[in-house]
């Protein structure tokens, strides 16, 4: 009964020994030194040698937690094992830069920030292009930045067909300045020929006795011939329509009518052309900015204009208008609002002698859409301003207007414009250097309105 309780003991402690042994020599297929040393003591029957109780007993605790540091051990090679492991997102990023994962990852980052802008309404605005340049409405050399969409009804366009062939590019125009007198040419000669075949004129271009209608027309060629002789009344004296037919009579007459309309229509087109108005828009100039400063103690927005040729504009006259898209109380959202901007019409002002670079004038008042503008506000505000000028050409007696815009940056708070007028000997010098150059001055940036009432409370306080 002694020999089977130690037989156990033995078993036991030596189970335990061969639990605390690494993985690695665990699951290898070598057999475990303590199986060996088990099966000698059992197999022999000999009784291993006494022991103090406390040592038999001592290796019965550490059976219980020898398991805890076999699955620390085996946690910490599966923690290894999953951090060298590479996941789903890093597959194959060994192969492909760094550079281009990040611009990849920054492109679909794009893509679903623009995704989640057009979801909410936040998308940018048609206004803002690429290099963060503004939309304008209209450029600074007056070109209106607005395309039109597709017309279905295009016949509106051939009833005024001066204005269209007119309003065509100037390659298109030579054209069809071109083309109606070929197209007239071939289409005359053709008849020609044609009349001259009928009657028989191309078989008996050589008798002398023959009464030919059309005289020496064998070909093609020689019928062309006698059309453009007869449109454009050069009249060699080889070919000719003669008597003998009043066909022929008839039909000279029709091409030398149709002629001399094709002649008026294009050579009106041509003048017109060359001489349009907008070509004289470019010798009358505008400041660059737009300034923001006192007068008279009232505020004030100013803008300079100027003509470039010694030929002044007759009953010149500026206006202007603000665009801003807005939202009406209703939540009804109106784009490119216009805005009438007061530039002394009520007084005359608007009425210009432009001999020497004016700088016109706007009042900032109740009536004024910058009454409670002020220099922060200015900063986030988002507008255009659209200056025209109106004149008569004095050579050609014909209606002259230039345009030009300026945007919330082109507006300077605090500034005015440079004198460019001296006196010299006989007469007043204009200096366009200065034309475009500001100075600084102390300002405050309240609005016109913030002003009122600050000088209101101060008469107040003074009273």
């Amino acid at each position: 009964m002694m020999t089977s309780k130690r037989n156990s003991l033995i078993h036991n402690l030596n189970s335990a020994k061969c639990s605390s042994l690494p993985p690695s020599q665990e699951a290898s297929p070598s057999p475990c030194p303590c199986d060996h040393s088990s099966r000698a003591l059992t197999s022999t029957g000999r009784e291993p040698p006494p022991r103090p109780h406390a040592t038999r007993a001592a290796p019965l605790e550490p059976a219980e937690e020898t398991p805890r540091p076999q699955r620390l051990h085996r946690s910490k090679g599966l923690k290894r094992f999953s951090s060298r492991w590479p996941s789903r997102g890093s597959t194959g990023s060994g192969n492909i830069p760094a550079s281009a994962a990040a611009a990849a990852e920054q492109l679909h980052g794009a893509k679903s920030h623009k995704k989640r802008c057009k979801l909410l309404g936040d998308e940018p605005s048609l206004h803002v292009t690429a290099g963060n340049m503004r939309q304008r409405y209209v450029t600074k050399d007056g070109k209106c930045r607005v395309n039109l969409g597709p017309i279905a009804d295009k016949s509106r366009f051939i009833s005024d067909i001066f204005t269209t062939v007119v309003d065509l590019k100037f390659s298109w125009f030579l054209l069809v300045f071109t083309m109606c007198y070929i197209l007239t040419w071939v289409a005359f000669g053709g008849i020609y020929f044609f009349g001259a075949w009928l009657r028989d004129d191309i078989a008996h271009v050589h008798d002398p006795e023959w009464k030919a209608c059309f005289q020496n027309v064998d070909s093609f060629l020689s019928a062309l011939l006698l059309s453009l002789e007869s449109q454009r009344t050069i009249g060699y004296g080889l070919r000719m329509v003669t008597a003998n037919c009043p066909e022929g009579t008839m039909l000279l007459m029709a091409q030398s009518i149709l002629g001399s309309i094709i002649d008026a229509l294009m050579v009106g087109c041509m003048f017109v052309k060359i001489s349009r108005p907008q070509q004289r828009a470019q010798t009358l100039i505008f400041s660059k900015h737009c300034v923001i400063c006192e007068r008279d103690e009232k505020l004030c927005m100013l803008f300079r204009i100027g003509d470039l040729r010694v030929s002044h504009m007759v009953d010149a006259k500026i206006r202007a208008k603000l665009i801003k898209s807005r939202q009406t109380k209703e939540g009804e959202f109106i784009p490119l609002e216009q805005s009438e901007i007061n530039l002394g019409y009520d007084t005359g002002g608007d009425r210009l002698l432009l001999v020497e670079p004016q700088t016109i004038t706007h009042v900032i008042n109740e009536s004024s859409p910058f009454w409670e503008l002020g220099s922060e506000r200015l900063k986030r505000e988002t507008f255009e301003i659209i200056v025209i000028l109106e004149g008569i050409v004095e050579t050609s007696g014909m209606t002259c207007q230039a345009r030009t815009s300026y945007t919330e940056d082109e507006v300077l708070w605090g500034h005015r414009f440079e004198s460019c007028i001296s006196l010299e000997k006989g007469a007043f010098r204009v200096d366009y250097g200065a034309f475009d150059k500001t100075f600084e001055v102390q300002m405050l940036p309240l609005s016109a309105r913030d002003s009122k009432e600050t000088r209101g409370c101060v008469l107040e306080n003074v009273g």
